[in-house]
């Protein structure tokens, strides 16, 4: 029985599960880093039986054969019965229909059909956690925190969430209209949504400016630590030496394979803890402890968090703020801090189930708390103030000529639009080169 252990929140990704892995994929046995081994097999199942509660299931089953008003299979109700005894547990599991079970494999592969976000149930309708990056929902204007009432004529109120992500999937080229109710809108919006094939590219970087780099993670996928090492490294090398900064941006990033995020934290990382879990049982008590080496070089980070960022992201902000590796800048993470592991019952057919929460270095618990940042900023729109004519002693006559070869004084590059547009983009990138200020001044940068 092969066991699985993933950092994702409560949700479906591209309108697919995406709450846990499928075979294939990296097993706690497997864990790098030190992880402690987890057995192959869970413990065996207690043999005691509540026997009244029991016959009283029976009862009900009977019940059901005899007199529901349309006869319902053996199978429909043992189905029913299972998945409500998984969904009363907690949001996160869930009992893995083929469907559901295939679109997991696909959705940490990183290619996947649908409308491409992370989405959840709140008070009985959708409600977008966060749009994937380049795809359909958000190029058409989806917005993280969204509850979406309506998909195309029918009210989504009475659907369960794989009720509405049926629906929401699709062939590749069709439409769906969203009809959204949107937090500061007095009325509902109507979107229309082009279904397609999501490809989730996981790691994109560029440098900002000379100096500072950045790095997007949209989602920890199985290749995402060995590509954000080549990416960091990418970046040193088009700079010409090391960075003088780096902002990692996790915003709207909602987790993926625990493993990943492991990876990444240790790229960044000389030593000790990096995330630990705790359950009940020895297998899902393992401690992930980072080896020698800074990809980085030791550059100052920020890393960029929102209520979007969940699970393996709040391990990443978790493990460099508590070693006091970068400034965590944001607003609070979405705090989906719990282990899901998923067991087949054959070849199509599995259960995800919590079974251990995650803990930083420091012992926090991450589970509905989420991660503090050091510095809250808020996401804001820039306005550049239009002000009267600038004057300056240059602008008068016969003014003294500064006697120097002509050259940049270090004025603002604006050319750089999407930090001019992004106000927490431009806060990080601010604060790096404070700091970087300060380190050249020799002053001590704690």
């Amino acid at each position: 029985m092969k066991r699985v252990i993933q950092a994702h929140k409560n949700t479906l990704v591209g309108l697919l599960v995406a709450s846990c892995l499928g075979s294939g994929f990296a097993t706690a046995q497997d864990a790098p880093h030190g992880a402690n081994p987890a057995p192959a097999e869970l413990p065996p199942v207690e043999t005691a039986l509540p026997l009244d509660d029991l016959r009283k299931f029976t009862e009900v089953f009977s019940r059901i054969k005899e007199a529901y008003v349309e006869e319902v299979s053996d199978k429909v109700l043992l189905e029913n019965a299972i998945k409500g005894m998984l969904a009363g547990l907690d949001p996160h599991s869930a009992y893995l229909e083929p469907m559901e079970y295939e679109a997991l494999e696909e959705s940490t592969s990183g290619e996947f059909g649908g409308l491409g976000m992370e989405v959840g149930m709140e008070d009985g309708f959708v409600k977008v956690i966060a749009p994937i990056d380049d795809t359909p929902a958000q190029r058409a204007g989806v917005q993280a925190g969204d509850l979406i009432i309506k998909l195309g004529d029918e009210p989504v109120k009475g659907m369960t969430l794989q009720d509405a992500v049926t629906r929401m999937r699709g062939k590749p080229g069709t439409t769906l209209t969203l009809t959204i109710m949107r937090n500061g809108e007095s009325a509902p919006i109507e979107i229309e949504v082009e279904r397609a094939i999501i490809k989730v590219t996981s790691i994109k970087s560029r440098m900002l400016e000379p100096g500072y780099g950045y790095v997007r993670i949209t989602q920890f996928q199985e290749e995402t630590g060995g590509q954000f090492v080549s990416a960091i490294r990418k970046l040193i090398e088009e700079n010409g030496s090391d960075l003088d900064g780096l902002i990692i941006d996790v915003r709207n990033n909602p987790g993926g394979i625990l493993q990943a995020a492991v990876e990444t934290s240790d790229a960044l990382l000389d030593d000790g803890l990096i995330v630990y879990t705790e359950g009940r049982i020895q297998s899902s008590r393992l401690r992930f402890n980072a080896k020698a080496g800074d990809v980085a070089n030791g550059s100052p980070i920020v890393v960029l968090i929102n209520g979007g960022s969940a699970s393996a992201s709040e391990i990443l902000a978790g493990a460099l703020q508590d070693h006091g590796r970068a400034v965590i800048m944001g607003t609070r993470s979405f705090g989906k801090g719990s282990v899901q592991t998923v067991i087949p019952l054959d070849e199509t057919h599995a259960i995800k189930m919590t079974t251990a929460r995650y803990y930083t270095p420091d012992g926090r618990s991450i589970q509905a708390r989420g991660i503090a940042p050091d510095i809250e900023v808020r996401p804001a729109t820039l306005t550049e103030i239009e002000g009267g004519p600038l004057f300056s002693e240059a602008s008068l006559a016969g003014h003294l000529e500064n006697g120097d070869d002509e050259r940049d004084n270090g004025q603002l590059d604006v050319s750089n639009t999407e930090v001019n547009r992004d106000y927490q983009l431009r806060s990080a990138l601010n604060l790096l080169k404070g700091m970087s200020i300060l380190g050249q001044r020799g002053e001590r940068i704690e």
